[in-house]
């Protein structure tokens, strides 16, 4: 049997052909980033949908879309509506085969649209364009190492399910569930296609991570000639927002952000609707669980002023993703197979969060790093790496070749999830 970090006959075959594709992701990528599919924009998204769902029929496996409920949001009058996005995208492969696995990645980008068109070449082997690295790119990387892997002969040894979501950059709400249905239903492993660093860094452990909205009402008057009838919704989520950000350093890595306050009017009337919009991280689930009940209390003490009311909605949508036995194995076996292929693979615990969140949170350890290398993501420099496509689409093929053989043993890293 091969070891980790040295390329069967099997490996050496999937290298060459990624190699020789590497042109055609880039440009599958390129055309890609060119239909808008901002999280918002519903319309892109149910465009770009059969578009990704035809390229991911070239696998032997059964592609659905599924048209989601929706999911409820704030609006900026302070009521909740039922927000819809584009579908889901299940693809199931070989169900029966005796190792399962999910991969993951999201269609949406951060870029509404209009605001951020077209690719450049800005040199150096890279390409500056909207999602191309975060993570149409991926996706790319996604699809070919798979098919990589089913033109060999291990493809029989390996099950998948894929489920490509349509609201990564605005919490999964609407898709959430789906993830968790498909790492609940046998798989061992989670393979998510973000974007690595710049220099191939992956991540490791990543906190958790919350949004909230709350809504205060108060009572509209005039400010001239009758102020004291008023009561100042504006000035309660003032009071309400000095304590938010008092919480950051009060417990070690948990950060509160407030992004906005929406609300008011005219400057000669007592404001009676602010709507305050604010995240929240924790590194773990304790530190979620003081940060949620910390808000709380601010709430509780906003929305008992004299003639204010109002709700509150949201929490952590994603919980904490820290190391355990499980991730360093799973860790550990991929920077052995980096390694084969010149790799030094480096995993750095951030702050940031992604669906391998909501696939650990459903008891299967993730590398959620395997897409293309690239930086300056939700920004319009975001650029992607263009040597990167096949190295990182061979990383993955290598990964599949070594779960099929058992070089990789996934039900025994999955075993170490409660150590």
């Amino acid at each position: 049997m091969d070891t980790m970090n040295t390329l069967s006959r099997d490996d050496e075959a999937a290298r060459e052909r990624l190699a020789s594709v590497s042109q055609d992701m880039i440009n599958r990528t390129c055309e890609w980033s060119d239909i808008n599919t901002g999280s918002w924009n519903t319309e892109g998204l149910k465009q770009f949908a059969p578009v990704l769902a035809d390229a991911f029929s070239e696998l032997q496996a059964d592609v659905e879309l599924i048209q989601t409920n929706g999911f409820e949001a704030v609006t900026d009058s302070g009521k909740t509506e039922i927000q819809q996005t584009g579908p889901v995208i299940l693809v199931t492969g070989r169900p029966r085969a005796a190792v399962q696995i999910i991969l993951s990645g999201h269609y949406d980008t951060v870029f509404p649209k209009g605001t951020f068109e077209g690719v450049t070449d800005i040199g150096d082997g890279r390409l500056n364009g909207p999602g191309l690295a975060d993570m149409k790119g991926g996706l790319c990387v996604m699809l070919e190492a798979l098919k990589t892997f089913e033109a060999g002969p291990l493809r029989d040894r390996l099950g998948y399910q894929i489920v490509l979501t349509p609201d990564e950059e605005i919490g999964n709400f609407a898709s959430a569930e789906y993830l968790t249905r498909a790492a609940q239903s046998g798989a061992m492993i989670g393979m998510t296609y973000e974007p690595a660093m710049e220099t191939g860094a992956m991540s490791g452990g990543r906190k958790g991570s919350a949004v909230f909205d709350i809504v205060l009402h108060g009572k509209a008057a005039h400010a001239g000639r009758a102020k004291d009838e008023g009561r100042s919704a504006i000035e309660a989520a003032a009071e309400l927002v000095l304590g938010l950000e008092a919480l950051n350093g009060k417990r070690d890595g948990v950060t509160v952000n407030v992004g906005s306050i929406d609300g008011g009017s005219a400057v000669n009337i007592v404001p009676d609707l602010a709507i305050v919009r604010f995240g929240a991280r924790a590194p773990d689930a304790e530190s979620a669980a003081w940060a949620t009940e910390e808000i709380r209390k601010l709430y509780d003490r906003a929305a008992s002023r004299d003639g204010i009311h109002g709700h509150m909605h949201g929490g952590f949508y994603r919980p904490p993703k820290p190391r355990n036995a499980a991730q360093q194995a799973l860790f550990d076996a991929v920077h052995a197979t980096g390694q084969a292929i010149g790799l030094d693979l480096e995993f750095v615990d951030t702050g940031g969060v992604c669906e391998g969140n909501n696939i650990f949170a459903a008891g299967v350890p993730n590398v959620d790093t395997l897409g293309v290398r690239g930086g300056r993501i939700h920004s319009n420099e975001e650029f992607v790496i263009t040597e990167s496509f096949s190295e990182r689409a061979t990383l993955s093929a290598l990964l599949l070749n070594r779960l099929a053989d058992g070089r990789m043993d996934a039900r025994n890293i999955k075993s170490l999830m409660g150590q």
